[in-house]
């Protein structure tokens, strides 16, 4: 439910501001408050969350995406929505950057072995990703409600806005139906990062340099583009985005079989880095047709590091240090994304020629070789097979 409003939400922003005549630069700054405050969020969770029980930091995060979406559907003053946007839970990418992410991602493996981990996150991904889709798609249905009724595009895109609150109430009730099992035993309660705190932060920088890049093409800079670029209608780009969401969704399970070939550190380069040849060649594409071809294709690769870098990051800690080490890895990520929309749109408000997109491929294949440099020969317990004796 959370990824189908996010997938609406991260189109019909940009749509919706732009219409209220903000500027690509405000555009960016907006997006980045959002980023920002997600990190600080996520940080937190991470950080002190142990104090708290799980399923109040849930409801919590749920309250605070009903009344984002309230604030968003009921103003249009860039001050008021920069402030919503830094301490809301909108989320303008088309991943996860929520403070339900540390939380969730340090829950699942605790739910099955530890040769099953990988693949149980293919399919949170999957399901995320997918309705996420889904929600691209949607971002359609104000423009044809504009056309095909009476009602006024900006008021058609505001109703995405009032149905990302209702999303945050009926997650409420989701949550509070949650078994008492949430909680984690006696004795394991979540702590602080400890002995894996030298990993941890290794990994975290390396992260950063990835999300770095990958700001500069979040879902709602992507649709700015396409908007400037090839002039396209919301229901169209939302068409495109669908597809590409759909791809990367249904990929995620490759990236299961795919890791226990090769280990989840080259199954997070070695199908990460083709992708981002096919970013940089979508920017030097004379049509649309050619754009979309080399997107589409970018999306059956791009995502398939989501479930191994999940995986790996739960592999090498111990179980009370996950959900510090989800926040610790996923928050400089957020961080690193904040400023490269704000260049974006700035970018966009000069030139339709796909910079952004050029810059963010080439950022995220350094982060490739720098991964598969510094990681390759530190593997996760399950990836360690004892080799047979050789003694006689």
């Amino acid at each position: 439910m959370r990824g189908f409003v996010d997938g609406a939400v991260s189109i019909a922003l940009v749509a919706y501001l732009t219409l209220v005549h903000y500027s690509g630069r405000r555009i960016g700054l907006v997006v980045a408050g959002m980023l920002l405050g997600s990190a600080a969020l996520t940080l937190f969770v991470g950080l002190r969350g142990h104090a708290f029980r799980r399923r109040t930091i849930l409801l919590v995060g749920a309250c605070l995406m009903a009344v984002t979406g309230v604030i968003y559907t009921t103003s249009t003053s860039f001050v008021v929505l920069f402030i919503i946007g830094v301490i809301g839970t909108v989320n303008p990418s088309s991943g996860d950057v929520s403070v339900f992410l540390p939380m969730e991602q340090s829950l699942l493996p605790s739910t099955t072995a530890d040769t099953n981990r990988t693949s149980l996150f293919a399919m949170y991904a999957f399901i995320g990703s997918m309705c996420g889709a889904v929600g691209s798609l949607a971002a359609g249905v104000p423009e044809w409600l504009a056309t095909h009724t009476s009602i006024h595009l900006a008021a058609a895109l505001r109703g995405v806005f009032a149905m990302y609150a209702v999303a945050g109430a009926v997650a409420f009730a989701l949550y509070s139906s949650l078994s008492p099992s949430i909680e984690p035993p006696p004795g394991q309660a979540p702590s602080a990062l400890g002995p894996s705190r030298r990993i941890v932060y290794r990994l975290a920088a390396v992260f950063s340099l990835d999300a770095f890049g990958g700001g500069f093409v979040v879902q709602s800079m992507l649709a700015l583009w396409l908007f400037r670029r090839f002039d396209l209608s919301l229901a169209a780009a939302g068409a495109l985005l669908f597809w590409t969401g759909t791809c990367s969704a249904v990929s995620a399970f490759a990236s299961a079989r795919i890791a226990k070939r090769v280990g989840l550190i080259r199954t997070m380069v070695f199908t990460h880095l083709p992708a981002q040849v096919l970013l940089i060649s979508a920017a030097f594409m004379p049509t649309l047709g050619l754009a979309v071809v080399c997107l589409i294709a970018r999306s059956l690769l791009s995502a398939m590091d989501v479930p191994a870098r999940n995986s790996y990051v739960m592999a090498v800690v111990s179980a009370p240090e996950r959900a510090a080490a989800a926040s610790v890895t996923n928050v400089p990520r957020s961080l690193a994304s904040v400023l490269p929309p704000v260049a974006a749109g700035w970018m966009l408000d000069h030139s339709t020629f796909g910079w952004p997109l050029v810059i963010a491929g080439s950022l995220k294949a350094i982060y490739d070789l720098t991964l598969l440099a510094m990681f390759r020969h530190i593997r996760p317990p399950d990836e360690i097979v004892a080799r047979p004796s050789t003694s006689r």
